[in-house]
């Protein structure tokens, strides 16, 4: 048995990993830090109980039915998914964060974060899912656990884990959008990087035809946890209207940044009267087919997270 001092340190290692797989579980980057936190309380105090062979998979046991047990205990599933602004509690993930994730000579079981199981529209569809069909689909198609391990990891017969991902791979392919099939640059391409630095130049630039240029025709513009959704140029044109036009609350300044494995740019804003930028919003961009086909727009909470000031001079 490990002792007390070898068994945090080891559980530590499988830290990052855990959070990840919890924030697929829950899309919520502060609650997969409160299960993970629940998660490893859980194991220290068990920790006796633990037979040696395999830490990873124990602490992914842990942590899943955590997760199970929180997604159960908060309704926290979507009944129909028609934009990312059904999932009110969907947060973005680091992209330095994910980066932290890599198989090793000691753990070749490690899987990389790959784009299309951590893209937000990944994670807002996951939500559709009742609690243990979403585990077992993380378990089969994302970790790659065999049908019988992810039975034992969920405390259910393997034709129940078998059933559940069959009933979890139709769902996601009716709430998936079409590009899935492109899902594979874990980098942005040199049009992705394009569009980025075109969006952020509109942006400090106030330009709202050159940020419409660059947006396909049924752009997308969602705002979680707000309700709204915007569909089409003609939608969000109003709304570039008063970020841009004279009447305008001050200047804006971007950043460039990568969260989810998609370009994004965080925004602040020098009110009239400011000597500062101060933090504002947080852009996530999906890009499809040379276009920016979908903005979801978070608030600035987490740029300490991504390693980005809150404040700029």
């Amino acid at each position: 048995m490990l002792s007390e001092a070898d068994f945090e340190t080891a559980a530590e290692h499988h830290r990052r990993e855990l959070h990840v797989h919890c924030y697929r579980m829950l899309a919520s980057y502060d609650e997969a830090e409160d299960a993970v936190q629940e998660a490893y309380i859980k194991a220290w105090r068990a920790r006796a109980r633990f037979d040696g062979t395999n830490l990873r998979a124990w602490l992914y046991k842990i942590a899943t039915n955590v997760c199970v047990d929180l997604v159960r205990a908060r309704s926290r599933q979507v009944p129909r998914l028609r934009s990312n602004a059904e999932v009110a509690w969907l947060s973005p993930y680091p992209d330095h964060l994910l980066d932290e994730i890599a198989p090793t000579d000691d753990e070749p079981d490690v899987v990389a974060v790959a784009k299309e199981t951590i893209e937000l529209a990944f994670l807002a569809a996951l939500q559709v899912l009742p609690a243990r069909q979403r585990a077992t689909l993380l378990a089969r198609e994302v970790l790659g656990m065999p049908a019988a391990d992810t039975a034992a990891m969920l405390d259910i017969s393997v034709a129940a884990a078998n059933s559940a991902l069959q009933r979890a791979r139709a769902t996601m392919r009716d709430h998936l959008p079409s590009h899935r099939d492109d899902w594979t640059a874990r980098e942005p391409n040199a049009r992705e990087r394009e569009l980025l630095d075109q969006f952020i130049d509109a942006h400090q630039r106030c330009d709202a035809a050159a940020a419409l240029a660059i947006a396909a025709e049924d752009v997308r513009v969602t705002m979680p946890p707000a309700p709204m959704c915007f569909d089409g140029r003609t939608a969000i044109a109003p709304l570039l209207e008063r970020a841009f036009g004279p009447d305008r609350d001050g200047d804006w300044r971007l950043l460039p940044t990568m969260a989810n494995r998609m370009p994004a740019a965080a925004s602040y804003l020098r009110r009239p009267g400011d000597s500062e930028y101060r933090g504002f919003k947080l852009d996530v961009l999906r890009i499809e087919a040379g276009e920016i086909a979908e903005i979801t727009t978070f608030g600035y909470s987490m740029f300490p997270a991504f390693g980005l000031p809150t404040v700029l001079t």
